[in-house]
């Protein structure tokens, strides 16, 4: 792979340099570092990120909206839309819609994705083998994880711990839950004592749906701290969604965050398909459907946002931009003032890279250059725009290229 060299980047912190990249990483970070290298990019004062990194997605499910007879909106009807449609899923109709989520989200500057695939005894490993091969075929512009995810429950749905064991040995990459989806308390501790005890056998970590409910008396997220700290999985879990902490009490709020803080847990709140989901019985003051995202971020805990959905039963809209995600998020989370922008940048880039427990991300010497090159020079305004990155860079090899022109006639 030849040496590139992208001059006269606008970094995020205001400087001007070029950005050399030989073969998979950045070598040289600093002004006329380019001098010489034949293989360049102007980027034309353009300010030069990390890619994005869509940590909370659902690459099975997406691109079946038009396959659904419509629903009331709410999450049990959406789950319950979708059965007919799992049952017919096809392996290669579960790989074609993947994959053409990722080459859109590639595009719009992502090159990491964490994908949920529902394992249950309605679609077996279908949808896993999908997404599987889907990464497989996309694997030169992106890098894609699978989360065996339980979304019919596990004590609920007789048969699935069996199949969450068979799809950690097919490859999946990740422990997924949804405790919440469970009847009563000791089925939801079960629950998560069944993950726990799966991640560690697999020597993998955790990533589950937590809370996704209006009701704030819903508190399996204290279970998923409790279990965190029992079983030493520090910094390897991630729980999803939480909507329900925004409706309980002050109290335990107060104290399940200082627990996700204390236990490293990262928390995915996913905006633009729970401001669609939640609050669907409220009349008057409807629910946000958001957790508390600026008191998490407060007390130190690592949040990070996520697409989720892409026109399936519980979203119709999406389509893999990560761009519009943090723009939508910010509206919801009240993040405007100029660092809170910056928080919410740091929630499609640097957190999820710390929820995968990533070392070499960034734009920075011995980071894997996975990058891309905004025309605006400034992150508010690549926010406000909400144009595409010109340019998408995956493991140091250009991927994508968005040539954008406007005129008044």
């Amino acid at each position: 792979m030849a040496v590139t060299a992208i001059v006269d980047a606008t970094l995020l912190d205001g400087s001007r340099a070029d950005v050399v990249l030989d073969g998979e990483r950045v070598v040289v970070v600093g002004p006329g570092a380019g001098a010489g290298v034949g293989d360049r990019v102007d980027a034309a004062g353009g300010l030069l990120l990390p890619a994005y990194i869509d940590t909370h997605i659902h690459l099975d499910k997406v691109l079946i909206r038009g396959q659904l007879a419509e629903n009331d909106g709410t999450l049990r009807a959406a789950i319950d839309s979708i059965h007919a449609a799992k049952k017919a899923y096809t392996h290669e109709d579960v790989r074609r819609r993947a994959r053409g989520v990722v080459e859109s989200s590639v595009l719009s500057g992502t090159t990491r994705l964490r994908s949920h695939v529902d394992v249950d005894t309605i679609g077996g490993l279908v949808p896993l083998e999908g997404v599987l091969a889907a990464a497989r075929d996309c694997a030169d512009i992106a890098e894609v994880q699978t989360i065996a995810f339980p979304q019919e429950g596990i004590v609920r749905d007789p048969g699935t711990a069996d199949l969450m064991v068979a799809a950690m040995q097919a490859g999946a990459d990740i422990v997924g839950g949804m405790p919440h989806w469970e009847r009563t308390e000791s089925e939801q501790r079960e629950h998560v004592a069944f993950c726990f005890e799966l991640a560690e056998r697999f020597d993998a970590d955790i990533d589950m749906h937590v809370d996704e409910t209006d009701d704030g008396s819903v508190r399996t997220l204290a279970m998923v701290v409790a279990e965190t700290e029992r079983t030493g999985w520090q910094a390897r879990v991630t729980v999803g969604h939480v909507c329900s902490l925004a409706a309980a009490d002050d109290g335990y709020a107060d104290e399940v965050i200082a627990g996700c803080a204390r236990a490293g847990i990262t928390v995915v709140s996913n905006p633009v398909t729970n401001l669609v989901i939640q609050g669907r019985a409220d009349r008057g003051l409807v629910r946000r459907g958001t957790t508390r995202v600026r008191e998490l971020m407060a007390a130190g805990v690592n949040v990070a946002f996520g697409q989720d959905c892409v026109q399936d039963g519980f979203y119709p809209f999406g389509r893999g931009d990560m761009l519009e995600v943090a723009l939508i998020s910010a509206h919801a989370a009240h993040l405007a003032t100029a660092d809170e922008q910056l928080a919410v940048l740091a929630a499609v880039t640097t957190a999820p890279a710390t929820a995968w427990r990533l070392d070499d991300y960034g734009v920075a010497v011995g980071a894997r250059a996975d990058l891309q090159l905004y025309a605006a020079a400034t992150w508010s305004e690549v926010l406000r725009g909400q144009d595409p990155p010109r340019a998408v860079w995956s493991r140091g090899r250009q991927v994508a290229r968005t040539t954008i022109t406007r005129e008044l006639c």
